[in-house]
């Protein structure tokens, strides 16, 4: 079983307070309903900084990442299977799925 890096990009934040509350019930439900799948909840993202080879530095664009969370499964479709139902995309972002290995 490997690890897959959910990396979320774009979407929108929930504006009243009760929208807030449901954005969270429904990652509550979601991490829920994935049980041992889940590795990490992660975080949502903020600030991005692009380091190049050469060093210089330029700021994130659109792309950048509004957050993650990390999950495992048997094999990339099942991950992909299990990303369908996060929550960040009601919301109108997309889900990176990306598998991880052991390196070291």
């Amino acid at each position: 079983m490997a690890n897959y890096l959910l990396v979320y990009h774009g979407g929108s934040m929930p504006e009243t307070e009760a929208d807030q509350a449901a954005a969270m019930k429904a990652w509550t439900d979601w991490f829920t309903a994935l049980g041992d799948a889940l590795v990490d909840g992660g975080n949502p993202a903020s600030q991005t900084k692009i380091l190049a080879a050469d060093g210089s530095v330029s700021d994130g664009g659109a792309t950048s990442p509004s957050g993650y969370s990390i999950i495992k499964a048997d094999a990339i479709d099942a991950a992909v299977a299990l990303a369908r139902g996060c929550p960040v995309l009601a919301g109108g972002a997309m889900v990176e799925v990306v598998e991880t290995f052991e390196a070291m």
